[in-house]
């Protein structure tokens, strides 16, 4: 389907429902191309015409998308418009350590609610450790437990992606359930959250946990042993059916509400948008596009590679202009054979793209007051 026609089906009154449905159909039978650009508006704007500025978006994130060798989702959303521009933006991509986001949140939602204090004490100890990186395993392997609260488990979780603290504070605050609970409620569509790390990433390998892995190369010398045809079987069934799946359009959309501090109180919405701008990992990701003066708080994530395939490279944030506008942004990366230096450029040029369209939006409201 077209771009245009999308745009005039978007926008058709409702007095002309019963055409706009032969169109529909008339442009899908004709359509050859299955991963398109879309504009997504929000509830309230339905009826909103589409600016210049916007269609260039979608057509520069389709250029985008369709040149890279992988499948890819990305979405850009406008918080003073609600609108989200999006490539791929409805297919659920594997999350990965993004999932550790929405951990957060509904510790924070449980802040909020007075059912959790950050500063709770609590004991990491041997059992507690988990897979892949997880800088709290040094300080017990030398120490035998470290004692810390909830509020630095939560940071190492956003900052460091550690993922002993993420599946710490998630049993805290009720475990996997309780996640997928606070999203519901809160509305936020188009997001699964799954489960823990140890699990996800065991079953993604073909294994079942076993806390032995969470130690020395255990967890690699396992996977190792497991026959070629497990992993590939567990491995395309994960991408198939990625249990902490999220579309882009999704990610994109809730990270607009948090900034608009609509999901969380106005304290623990600072607090969580000051920690993602504090995140170490993924310099060069979508944070390697971001010009001077310009913030960017995200979330990255990261998977297994199989055969030479990876599962999942995303990153995910809210990126805020000097003039503090802000633009939700999402990458993910599904699967892929493309060199990481690749996979960086996309992400930067995606960054490149939302500034050009924040640049573009000024002049022509500049051009509009300097006429009226």
């Amino acid at each position: 389907m077209s771009t245009a026609l999308r745009f005039i089906l978007l926008f058709i009154p409702i007095m002309a429902l019963a055409a706009a449905v032969v169109l529909i159909e008339g442009a899908r039978s004709s359509s050859t191309t299955t991963a398109t650009p879309s504009f997504v508006p929000p509830a309230q704007a339905q009826e909103r015409i589409p600016t210049a500025e916007e269609l260039a978006l979608e057509r520069q994130l389709e250029t985008l998308g369709e040149a890279f060798d992988g499948e890819v989702g990305i979405a850009v959303g406008d918080a003073a418009t609600g609108a989200v521009h999006a490539y791929n933006g409805d297919i659920r991509l594997p999350q990965q350590s993004v999932s550790k986001l929405w951990v957060t949140m509904t510790a924070l939602a449980q802040v909020d609610a007075g059912e959790l204090d950050l500063s709770e004490p609590v004991v990491i100890r041997r059992e507690d450790l988990t897979l892949f990186y997880q800088p709290i395993r040094e300080i017990v392997r030398t120490r035998g437990a470290f004692r810390t609260d909830y509020a630095d488990l939560l940071s190492r979780a956003i900052t460091r992606s550690d993922n002993t603290a993420n599946d710490r504070l998630l049993r805290r605050i009720g475990g996997p359930d309780a996640v997928q609970s606070f999203l519901d409620d809160a509305g936020i569509e188009g997001v699964r959250f799954g489960t823990d790390e140890r699990t996800k990433q065991s079953a993604i390998a073909g294994l079942t946990w076993n806390q032995a892995y969470s130690y020395r190369n255990r967890f690699y010398e396992a996977r190792d042993e497991v026959p070629d045809a497990v992993r590939r079987e567990a491995f395309e069934n994960y991408l198939a059916d990625p249990i902490d799946g999220a579309t882009p359009v999704g990610i994109a959309q809730a990270l607009i509400r948090l900034s608009e501090g609509e999901l969380l109180s106005t304290s623990s919405t600072r607090l969580l948008l000051d920690t993602l701008e504090e995140t170490r990992s993924g310099p060069r990701r979508l944070k390697g596009g971001v010009p001077d003066g310009w913030t960017f708080g995200h979330k990255t994530g990261t998977g297994q590679f199989f055969d030479g395939e990876q599962s999942g490279y995303n990153d995910v944030g809210v990126l805020t202009a000097p003039d503090g506008s802000n633009y939700a942004l999402a990458v993910m990366i599904g699967r892929t054979r493309a060199s990481t230096p690749a996979r960086m450029e996309l992400m930067q040029q995606v960054t490149r793209a939302a500034v050009a369209f924040h640049e573009a939006k000024a002049s022509a409201a500049e051009a509009s007051e300097s006429t009226s």
